[in-house]
């Protein structure tokens, strides 16, 4: 406990200080410093949405900026006029032998002899300031992403097969028609621009069908005779048949 008085004692006491006459210069600067700050902020990653199975993942985003700052003093006063003393001192003291002598006055003090034209060195500043900021955006669970791109590309699968088999309906029901039609004798114009629709398809016969179709029959000199002597025996006997 008395070390710990004797502590607050010692941080309380009073701080003696040296005076010292000799003379310190002090010189005062004054600026003005610009700062400026391009900020960072997260965005969203990009997700990729199939038949409501929604993946993220690595996003590389680039953000290039462009920035400028002017200054400038107002009123702007480009010189200004100091004013010139009369510094002059001739008389004020006297020599030994009664002379007048200078006696480190002026002797006209607050007498204005001119004005000098003094730059003040105003300016107007203007700056521009480019650059790119990058983020890159990295997912932390792995196993969830590589499950999720496993199921967007089944759902992609399937959607694949569902547009494969309207495809094949399409197809199907565009031959239907197109036969139907061609039994029935009924055809787009070939210079229709339909015409394309029934362009590839080909009426053919079922099988197990026979087409409609005539055959020749071939003849000989002894059949001829033999159908001649049939048509006269016919002929004879309905003649003797008649009263």
């Amino acid at each position: 406990m008395k070390k710990i008085i004797a502590t607050l004692l010692l941080l309380t006491a009073p701080a003696q200080a040296q005076v010292s006459s000799t003379a310190a210069p002090v010189a005062n600067s004054s600026g003005s410093v610009t700062n400026q700050a391009v900020q960072v902020v997260p965005s969203k990653t990009f997700t990729s949405v199939i038949n409501g199975v929604s993946c993220q993942g690595a996003t590389l985003t680039i953000n290039p900026f462009l920035s400028s700052t002017t200054g400038w003093s107002d009123p702007y006063e480009r010189y200004y006029n100091e004013p010139v003393y009369d510094t002059l001192d001739l008389v004020g003291a006297f020599d030994p032998e009664g002379n007048p002598v200078p006696d480190g006055r002026p002797d006209n003090p607050g007498n204005i002899l001119f004005h000098k034209p003094v730059r003040t060195g105003q300016k107007t500043n203007f700056s521009i300031n480019g650059g790119i900021t990058a983020q890159i955006s990295i997912p932390l669970d792995r196993s969830h992403i590589r499950t999720c791109r496993a199921a967007a590309e089944k759902q992609v699968q399937l959607m694949e097969a569902s547009l494969a088999d309207k495809r094949l309906n399409y197809e199907i029901a565009r031959l239907r028609n197109c036969a139907d039609l061609m039994k029935e004798g009924v055809m787009f114009h070939p210079k229709s621009p339909y015409s394309k629709i029934c362009a590839d398809v080909v009426l053919v016969n079922p099988p197990g069908v026979l087409p409609p179709h005539t055959h020749s029959i071939p003849t000989s000199s002894k059949t001829v005779e033999t159908s001649d002597a049939a048509k006269q025996t016919q002929q004879g006997s309905s003649s003797q048949a008649s009263p």
